[in-house]
């Protein structure tokens, strides 16, 4: 693995560092990552960009202040992942904050497929609460779905479309449709997540309102209150942490610190034992959103929708004890599924670029993770299929930086017509259905798609760090500056690099490594380090990529060293950087 230091915009830097009031070692963080001026390092509400030029915006706002005016029934029909449970919980408690009369479905993935399908509105007509609906609501999906909408057409169903995932050839005949990246849309972030878009809607929705009312009308519902659940949504997804999304996602994180979040995402944390008043990004994605995306997985994602929408912390820990059981069994297949998938592919040429792994076995709600697991074991885009109740194929698809997926399967699709049934997603995940006796024609057309777009540099895997720490940077207030910020896809949480002596090591648990480490420019300077997942022992001197923690124990704070790489010392700079001064 060639390790690489992120290059620094001193000018950046040292304008952050002087206008901004920020540490000597923040300000080089976020001018390693593009942020130029002060402005752009502050994450207020404020600095969040307007719905206005997003696409068809008029249309769905007088669509749904409409059908609430009228009392009408609206449906919404949200995703089975994450990222679709909040869209839906969002969109109900908002729109009933305007008071609507709402409620919602989530397609079950091995029933009815993703999306707006022809029978996902058939269900949607005989909705077990609501009765027949008078509009229809995709959150998180829908840009795609020409027959769905064509049959909620067909029945007299108006459908308003917000979605978030690129665009096929042709757009749905829908009554309106909100999507950033749907094709002339100029909103300029095209990473909102799908509960970005739907919050989207009701911020649009609100200042509708208050025009119509006029001078003098009060500010309207309270809808920041659903910023814990945009900003779940938005890490869960991996959409990319622009600044609109990381401004959505640090609202998010404020409401939850200061215990003003859903009921739901409090009990997700407790059972997952994180802690709300500290909770940072990486909890909601690695901790709260695998518990709900398993319930998509391997059940039903009305449990997750109902534990976000839960109104008291009883029914809301209840709901959240089964999400983790269910998460709990979905670890055991995937650890299955994922050795078996890695035994299929214990030999990789150099020269296969695209991977295909399938065994008839294979529970298809997990395939999706197995692709994630061979894609950072051989760091090439993979797809994992799995056979569904039709006898065709379901896949599900992750990627690399530089091979866009979805691109690679439309370029499939050209040069192979008919061998897709059904494919969407965007650049690095994505999902298809395909005929079974097709899958070895598909797999030497997955691998030549890849070879023809992917960039060829894409396939060298490399490890970009923040490089070394000055040995007085080494303290908690350095861990109180990074975690101010909101790190994420697209906006890499901070990873140094340094040379160290390895004053002892021992094994806990029989599974991970814990490291007494010493600076090796500084060997008074003695640090506490753990290597999860580490069974070998290492040198006497090492190069180490990590991340700084904050650890407590019976009421002290202190540093732990995260260790994440052993690195080849030949290729290492770590010279120790001068010490920071305030």
């Amino acid at each position: 693995m060639q390790l690489l230091t992120r290059p620094i915009d001193r000018l950046a830097r040292d304008r952050l560092l002087r206008e901004a009031g920020l540490s000597p070692l923040l300000a080089r963080l976020l001018a390693a990552r593009g942020v130029q001026s002060p402005a752009e390092s502050r994450l207020e509400l404020a600095g969040l960009l307007p719905p206005d030029p997003l696409r068809g915006l008029p249309d769905a706002v007088a669509l749904l202040d409409d059908a609430i005016r009228q009392e009408r029934r609206i449906l919404i029909v949200g995703d089975y992942d994450c990222d679709g449970a909040t869209a839906i919980a969002v969109a109900v408690l908002g729109l009933q904050m305007f008071g609507a009369q709402v409620d919602y479905l989530v397609p079950n993935r091995f029933e009815n497929g993703y999306g707006l399908t022809p029978e996902v509105v058939d269900a949607a007509l005989e909705h077990p609460r609501l009765g027949r609906p008078d509009l229809l609501v995709t959150v998180d999906n829908g840009i795609a779905a020409m027959a769905g909408v064509a049959r909620a057409n067909a029945v007299g169903l108006p459908v308003l479309v917000t979605d978030h995932h690129l665009a096929g050839d042709a757009l749905p005949p829908a009554a309106a449709i909100i999507d950033p990246n749907q094709p002339g849309c100029p909103f300029p972030s095209k990473s909102l997540a799908g509960v970005g878009v739907m919050f989207y809607l009701l911020v649009a929705l609100r200042a509708h309102r208050r025009r119509q009312a006029g001078s003098g009308a009060d500010a309207g519902p309270p809808i920041a209150n659903l910023l814990d659940l945009v900003a779940l949504g938005t890490v869960a997804d991996v959409v990319p942490l622009d600044r609109n999304n990381r401004i959505l996602v640090a609202a998010g994180l404020a409401r939850i610190r200061a215990g003003r979040c859903r009921p739901g995402i409090t009990a997700l944390l407790q059972v997952a034992r994180r802690t709300a008043r500290s909770a940072a990004a990486a909890d909601l994605g690695f901790a709260v959103g695998p518990r709900l995306n398993a319930a998509g997985r391997l059940a039903d994602m009305s449990i997750g929708v109902e534990c976000l929408l839960a109104g008291d912390t009883d029914r809301a820990m209840q709901l959240a004890e089964e999400l983790d059981r269910i998460n709990r069994e979905r670890r055991g297949i995937e650890e299955s599924m994922r050795e078996q998938a890695l035994a299929l592919l214990w030999d990789v040429k150099p020269e296969r670029l695209g991977l295909v792994v399938h065994d008839a076995s294979w529970h298809h709600g997990v395939i999706g993770l197995v692709a994630s697991r061979v894609k950072d074991k051989h760091h090439r885009p993979c797809v994992a299929l799995a056979p569904d109740d039709d006898g065709n194929l379901r896949g599900s698809g992750r990627s690399i930086n530089g091979a866009h997926l979805r691109d690679i399967l439309d370029l499939v699709d050209k040069r192979h017509p008919g061998m897709l049934l059904k494919f969407g997603g965007h650049a690095m995940a994505a999902g298809l259905t395909m005929r079974a006796g097709d899958l070895a024609r598909f797999e030497a057309a997955f691998d030549d798609a890849v070879r023809t777009l992917a960039d060829p540099e894409a396939f060298s895997p490399s490890l970009i760090t923040d490089g070394p720490l000055a040995a007085n940077e080494f303290t908690l207030q350095s861990i109180a500056d990074i975690d101010s910020q909101v790190w994420g896809q697209g906006f890499a949480p901070p990873v140094f690099a340094g040379r160290f002596n390895i004053l002892s090591q021992r094994l806990i648990k029989e599974r991970h490594m814990k490291l007494d480490l010493a600076l090796e420019h500084d060997p008074r300077n003695r640090l506490s380090a753990i290597w999860f997942g580490r069974t070998e022992r290492l040198p006497s001197q090492a190069v180490l990529a990590y991340r700084l923690q904050r650890d407590e124990y019976q009421g002290m704070a202190r540093i732990t060293l995260m260790i994440e790489h052993l690195l080849d010392s030949a290729d290492a700079d770590t010279s120790a950087p001068p010490a920071s001064r305030s």
